[in-house]
């Protein structure tokens, strides 16, 4: 079965297009180094919780928006291989990120349920 790694990221709000094209120039080096899916996903319906929510999880300050994004890999083995190519790949080397990296999260996951995969 497939292994997702899931990304929570702080955007603010004019670094939109900014973000869409870095993450345009990543996501075939991350399908080349083996990853299947990429999806990138801008917040638009963002609740606030009363505990917590996605701008309290990143600590969204002021006009920041929220990302929710995903890398489908086809195992945990081959996300392992995939990430540490990427890590390496000059193509990425030095990119600058327009977000604030510190308040981003991320992890790896088994899939539990997968309607297309059944």
């Amino acid at each position: 079965m497939s292994y997702v790694d899931g990304f929570i990221i702080p955007v603010p709000a004019g670094n939109r297009e900014a973000y869409r094209k870095v993450a345009a120039q990543a996501a075939p080096i991350f399908k080349e180094h083996g990853a299947l899916r990429v999806v990138e996903c801008w917040g638009d319906d963002l609740p606030d919780g009363e505990v917590t929510d996605f701008k309290k999880a990143v600590k969204a300050e002021g006009t920041e928006n929220v990302v929710f994004s995903w890398i489908v890999w086809p195992s945990k083995e081959a996300r392992d291989a995939g990430n540490k190519k990427v890590m390496a790949d000059p193509r990425l080397a030095g990119a600058e990120m327009p977000f604030d990296g510190k308040r981003m999260f991320w992890g790896g996951f088994q899939i539990l349920l997968d309607s297309e995969e059944e």
